[in-house]
């Protein structure tokens, strides 16, 4: 059975999302950020990695998503399946990996940022990636407008979400109740059964 190596608290909630929606067996397993079992895997020591029975490896997030909507199109998480759906499957997917999840990074690591180790610097690189996470979860939420999901029907772009959801949740001082459409997605996740059986598993309770 396939092996999804992730780590508490990272982007690869998704795809170990995505598995438990699918419903066929797999494994998933808890690793280390540039552990050398992950290194031994994945070289950048990053998580998601993906490993089949046949020793294929599949690393970043989006990637990992595409590949098991298309490897189990039972599933029905690819959106439309028409070109005009296709392409709003690799828009959206894009805007996760390209524009939210890298507004992220100033807030979690300022010090890549700056060459100044004063405190006042270290935390108006971390409002400067705030103001972008907030730019950013304004597009999601006028997006959303009338839609329960992003591609109008829940997909593995729903998954990728979770995990910027529930960052921007945190990490924004006025949590993301600001996007109302933006909250529902959050909450509508939050409520599925199987994120609760992926939660409380990465958790491990």
């Amino acid at each position: 059975m396939p092996k999804l190596l992730y780590h508490v608290g990272a982007c690869s909630l998704a795809p170990h999302i995505v598995l438990e929606w699918i419903g066929a067996p797999y494994e998933a397993q808890s690793v280390e950020f540039g552990s050398a079992e992950l290194r031994a895997i994945n070289p950048s020591g990053a998580v998601p990695a993906l490993i089949e029975d046949d020793g294929w490896i599949l690393t970043q997030a989006g990637a990992i998503l595409h590949y098991l909507a298309h490897k189990h199109p039972d599933a029905d998480l690819a959106g439309d399946t028409d070109a005009r759906g296709a392409a709003e499957l690799d828009r959206w997917s894009s805007f996760f990996t390209g524009d939210l999840h890298p507004s992220f990074y100033p807030v979690f690591s300022p010090s890549r940022y700056t060459t100044s180790g004063e405190k006042a610097e270290l935390e108006a690189v971390q409002e400067a990636g705030r103001k972008l996470v907030r730019r950013q979860l304004g597009l999601l939420n006028d997006h959303l407008a009338g839609k329960d999901w992003v591609l109008g029907k829940r997909s593995v772009i729903d998954a990728y979400a979770f995990p910027m959801l529930r960052w921007a949740r945190k990490l924004l001082p006025e949590g993301i109740g600001g996007w109302p459409n933006v909250q529902a997605l959050h909450d509508r996740l939050a409520e599925d059964p199987a994120v609760k059986r992926v939660l409380a598993r990465e958790s491990g309770k």
